[in-house]
């Protein structure tokens, strides 16, 4: 399955992340995905494996086209100039003649450089380097900003998402932005998974918990990437594809959102100006 952006190319709704795999690992890893189904392998400089990337798009048997690879820009690349030479470093380190999706990280406000991020982003773009480019953890304030000041709207906004924390607002203004929202963390780390009520309704269904949740969010129109180095949790996760989840099971991932449930930083706070 696949979605399609605001650029008109086209998206996998559903990918493998590979942050917290090693990078002389990551080829093996995303051989076997690839053998599995999967198109799309997420990754970003402070992961460490973008050269294992590389190495597993030329090892993994598929032509380039076939194969969708999305990194990102760090923190402390931030600006016009800096964010160009973090993504020479990127293209370097992947050895790849075009990165599919780029996308700025982290808003980072107090450093107020993501606009220029930005505009070094469609530079990229529209020199053919990048295919599409987008963020990751930008807020409402953050979408409209760039918006407004560059009339450029993000292919994709990768932000964390999963039935405990739910950020409807800032998919919402994708939408009227006419762009896709990707969860990061889509099966909330694991706690989510044990939650009586998801065992229950993944047993009636038929499914595991982490089917149950994946196939929630990509029927909904949410793309996501998560994260699995062994071959039986790949394929778990993307058989999540197979399912159609009946108005009930939708209903009550819908109601699981907590006002206390994200797992990672605040986009508004969060800075991390390490590496």
């Amino acid at each position: 399955m696949t979605v399609k952006l605001n650029d008109g190319h086209v998206m996998p709704l559903l990918g493998l992340g590979v942050m917290q795999i090693a990078d002389d690992d990551t080829p093996r890893a995303m051989r076997q995905a690839a053998d599995l189904g999967y198109r799309l392998f997420d990754t970003a400089p402070v992961y460490g494996n973008e050269a294992g990337t590389g190495r597993g798009v030329r090892e993994c048997g598929l032509p380039r086209e076939d194969v969708f690879v999305t990194t990102k820009l760090w923190n402390t690349r931030q600006g016009y100039d800096e964010a160009l030479r973090a993504f020479d470093e990127s293209q370097a380190a992947l050895g790849l003649d075009y990165v599919d999706l780029y996308l700025i990280h982290w808003p980072v406000p107090h450093r107020n450089l993501y606009l220029d991020s930005w505009k070094a982003l469609i530079r990229l773009r529209d020199e053919g380097r990048v295919r599409s480019i987008g963020v990751s953890n930008f807020m409402v304030e953050h979408l409209d900003h760039i918006v407004a000041e560059t009339g450029v709207a993000p292919a994709v906004n990768q932000i964390e998402y999963h039935p405990a924390w739910q950020q409807r607002e800032a998919a919402e203004r994708g939408c009227a932005h006419a762009r896709v929202t990707q969860a990061w963390s889509p099966l909330g780390r694991g706690p989510i998974l044990s939650d009586s009520r998801v065992v229950e309704a993944a047993a009636r269904i038929g499914c595991t918990p982490a089917q149950l949740v994946l196939r929630w969010l990509t029927q909904s129109g949410i793309a996501a990437i998560p994260k699995a180095s062994g071959e039986a949790h790949m394929r778990e996760n993307l058989e999540s594809l197979k399912l159609h989840l009946d108005a009930s099971a939708i209903a009550l991932m819908d109601g699981m959102h907590d006002t206390a449930g994200r797992i990672g930083p605040d986009p508004y706070v969060f800075e991390n100006l390490v590496r």
